[in-house]
């Protein structure tokens, strides 16, 4: 029973891993083809570019850390 449990940990890191990839390259998307357009209202492009680089960059990081840790400690 405990298996199952650390196998859903891994693969909720791995999911946090994924979509801080995703956050990374829409964000480098961004920064390149939308400098200066506005993206929904929400601002341009450019800046909402650098917000999801460095979060995803942290979620990235995050999801490296997490699987790290539940594979040293023998949950996953």
């Amino acid at each position: 029973m405990v298996r199952k449990s650390g196998l859903k940990l891994g693969i909720a890191a791995l999911v946090v891993y994924i979509f801080g990839g995703i956050g990374v390259f829409g964000g480098i998307w961004l920064i390149v083809f939308r400098r200066g357009i506005d993206v929904m209202g929400l601002g341009n492009g450019h800046s909402i570019g650098y917000l999801l680089l460095t979060t995803g960059t942290a979620f990235s990081i995050l999801g490296v850390i997490l699987m790290r840790i539940f594979r040293n400690r023998g949950i996953v």
